[in-house]
């Protein structure tokens, strides 16, 4: 025993020596490595880290570490928590999932002249709100307006904030106080637990539900229309599927009862495709061919399917969108400059559908053919394995996903590339690569990472290949 008293007490003495040695903070602070950040974050924020790296070597050595506190390690420490302290909460991310539309990702990527003229409009005063010809107050609704008419075949449009904001702004515009017919089947909830009837509900608007979750008949609607009823909405439920024993109303008959009526038939279609692409075996509704059916207005989002920013785009027959573009809520839920500059430089590019199917990032994702991925996965692939990497990399067809709420059935055959390293596991590499400095985010499957040429670019696999080969290294 006495023995381990002397071991104990030797113990105590080195682990106080230790914390009697920590550097001071002032002595911290003058050294070379930390000049940068006092420059750029300031004295408070530096001495803040270097105090914080000071206090984490004190809980290593209580915790029976032997760190290195020498003052070059402290502020080695400091820089690097002042690094990440001072890293933007919102910034680009390598999407390798093989989701397209991956809402916690962004959704759609902007074409770059999009993005570019978004950020021109930015920095400069502009015509937002200001007509140059009559030198007077103009209109916001007036930028995209035409454009929207033009690719939609309707009579007139608008843009709000989203595609929830614009559903609450048809709504409280035409049916305040009254009854919207809609099948049970089509009460959808759109995400982040934000549903149809709970936004119709504070549109002041009386939910009629009519049919049941997988059948609704036509003889519904004629039932449910009554003396209070203001408008019948149909929803595409373009983030589920019922499919079997199932039958909707399709829209052109919806339109057909809704005018016999008096009534406008509002269609929420979610996604917002404007190119028919069912032989990429894509099964949306088009606006072009909603408005053709006989909806009076069409709802739908700016960044999905239309690969533009995130905005509720509503168009459709003059008199209700005027409605709503004078309704006090329309400023509540208006869209600012950027987002209108994006949205008509994207507009722009849909003039020419065989431009837009390759300049509008989201539609040449959807499109690209899989035997150009497989070509690309082989690429990278033999690139990878040139390098000598510490892991073994192949090859292998998998599905990718449109995603962000669409077209839920749809399986597109994509390639990916697959890792599996030798010194690691695959989990602890897919953290390495979402710590990177940009973030590359990828999936696991069957105990490999892999990598999906579906939602990579060109300039997306240098920064990738550059990442692994750091992370993995390369064999002697």
């Amino acid at each position: 025993m006495p023995g381990v008293f002397l071991w104990y007490t030797e113990a105590m003495d080195t682990k106080q020596e230790k914390l009697r040695n920590l550097p001071k903070a002032d002595v911290i602070m003058d050294l070379p490595i930390l000049q940068p950040f006092l420059a750029s974050a300031g004295r408070k924020t530096a001495l803040e880290a270097v105090r914080k790296a000071v206090d984490e070597m004190r809980q290593d050595i209580l915790s029976g570490d032997d760190p290195d506190i020498r003052p070059e390690a402290a502020a080695a420490r400091a820089s690097r928590i002042l690094e990440k302290e001072d890293r933007p909460s919102l910034r680009p991310v390598i999407n390798a999932t093989g989701i397209i539309l991956h809402t916690n990702l962004g959704r759609a990527q902007l074409n770059r002249q999009a993005a570019e003229k978004a950020a021109k409009i930015a920095c400069s005063y502009s015509t937002l709100e200001y007509d140059p010809v009559k030198g007077a107050r103009g209109s916001r609704h007036d930028h995209v307006g035409k454009l929207l008419a033009q690719v939609t075949g309707a009579e007139d449009a608008m843009v709000v904030n989203n595609n929830a904001a614009a559903t609450l702004l048809c709504l409280v515009s035409l049916a305040y106080k009254k009854e919207v017919v809609v099948s049970r089947g089509e009460l959808v909830e759109i995400g982040g637990s934000f549903r149809v009837p709970e936004i119709m509900e504070q549109g002041g608007t009386v939910l009629k539900e009519i049919g049941t979750t997988n059948k609704t008949h036509f003889a519904d609607y004629e039932r449910a229309i009554g003396p209070n009823t203001a408008a019948l909405l149909k929803v595409h439920p373009s983030n589920y599927r019922v499919i079997g024993f199932t039958e909707d109303v399709p829209a052109e008959q919806l339109a057909e009862l809704a005018h016999s009526k008096g009534l406008p038939l509002i269609y929420d279609l979610g996604s917002g495709l404007l190119h028919d692409l069912s032989s990429y075996g894509l099964d949306e509704p088009t606006a072009q061919k909603a408005l053709a059916a006989g909806a009076d207005v069409i709802l739908f989002s700016g960044d999905k399917l239309l690969g533009g920013p995130q905005a509720g785009i509503i168009a459709g027959k003059k008199e209700y969108i005027e409605k709503m573009k004078k309704h006090p809520l329309a400023r509540v839920v208006r869209v600012d400059k950027m987002t209108l500059a994006a949205l008509e430089e994207t507009l722009r590019i849909y003039r020419d559908p065989k431009e837009s199917l390759r300049k509008i990032p989201v539609l040449d994702m959807v499109t690209r053919p899989a035997e150009e991925l497989r070509e690309t996965a082989q690429g990278f692939a033999a690139g990878l394995t040139a390098e000598g990497l510490k892991a073994s990399v192949g090859i292998r067809e998998d599905v990718a996903r449109v995603g962000g709420g669409s077209a839920p059935m749809l399986d597109l055959k994509t390639w990916c590339v697959w890792i599996r390293p030798e010194e690691m596991s695959v989990d602890a590499l897919q953290e390495k690569l979402r710590l990177w400095e940009m973030p590359i985010v990828a999936r696991i499957s069957e105990g490999e990472l892999l990598l999906d040429m579906r939602t990579l670019s060109t300039g997306d696999l240098v920064a990738v290949r550059i990442a692994l080969i750091d992370i993995l290294g390369i064999r002697n």
